[in-house]
């Protein structure tokens, strides 16, 4: 089982020593990835509902600095080795796809082929609206932007017609390190679920029972199945605070590989000792 940090670029961590630091210390305790999450900016008194919380709302307010995750990551990046780099999730239909696709290919360049691209519809309306972008058709939008940024990843002169975005011989160098940066398809809906089967190279529902993930897992695989696709070679991860015993069950009945924790601390000496008493509590005997 893979465990990995969600929430990684959050609090504390938008500053970067604080931000380094932790970095180097998931790594050292055997945390595999860090994701990063996103929000360009977040309306004040906004009324879309928050779909991971009963209250409808973000947790911790309004009022906290989530720094770009694409900038945080590759700032982490340099401060560690092996840990992956993952953003859960980059709010796809937000971007320019040819934009994104050049970041994101620098950064896999530069970190030796280490990020994991967690995308997602996105739900907060009022963000769109003020970037002046439609809400109601995010969901086109992403499928055609995944699509276009595959093309700019894996073509010497990329091109692309779709739905939002249409080129024809673009060079767009360099390339990822990896053949192609993996897509993780965010989300804990049905929709989400059958989007991964048909063009995720992973799936990641935040949060569920273990019910609702098999019928989101099933969902998938179904999806998958349908396209022509091996639903065994989509990654799974989800979040899990969970006991050892409990997570080995994730991975034995759903087929989870990975499962994100948020940070164990919000301070460096917290952080320090929840990171070492989780690899000894639960990593360890997961993995043992």
């Amino acid at each position: 089982m893979k465990f990995g940090i969600i929430f990684s670029n959050s609090g504390p961590a938008a500053e970067g020593d604080y931000a380094a630091e932790m970095a180097r210390l998931a790594e050292s305790a055997g945390i595999e990835s860090l994701w990063a999450v996103e929000h360009v900016v977040v309306p004040a008194g906004y009324e879309s509902t928050y779909p991971y919380s009963a209250d409808g709302k973000m947790p911790g307010g309004e009022e906290f600095p989530i720094p770009d995750p694409l900038i945080w990551l590759s700032y982490v990046a340099a401060a560690t080795s092996t840990i992956r780099l993952g953003t859960g999730i980059l709010i796809l239909p937000q971007r320019n796809p040819v934009i994104t696709a050049k970041e994101a290919a620098t950064l896999d360049r530069l970190s030796g082929g280490r990020l994991d691209l967690g995308i997602g519809v996105g739900w907060l309306a009022e963000e769109f609206d003020a970037l002046g972008i439609p809400f109601d058709d995010r969901a086109a939008r992403t499928d055609d932007h995944v699509a276009a940024m595959r093309a700019l990843w894996t073509e010497e002169q990329a091109s692309y017609t779709g739905s939002h975005s249409s080129f024809r011989n673009l060079i767009s160098l360099p390339k990822p390190a990896q053949e192609s940066i993996p897509i993780h398809v965010g989300g804990h809906s049905i929709p989400s679920a059958k989007r991964a089967g048909r063009l995720g190279d992973g799936y990641f529902p935040a949060k569920g029972d273990n019910d609702r993930l098999a019928e989101l897992f099933g969902a998938m695989r179904d999806a998958a199945n349908d396209a022509g696709r091996n639903p065994d070679d989509i990654e799974l991860t989800t979040g899990a605070r969970a006991t050892p015993d409990e997570i080995k069950q994730l991975g034995e009945d759903l087929g989870v590989d990975r499962v994100v924790i948020p940070p164990l601390g919000f301070d460096l000496g917290s952080l320090r000792q929840g990171l070492e008493r989780y690899a000894d509590e639960v990593i360890a005997k997961v993995n043992g």
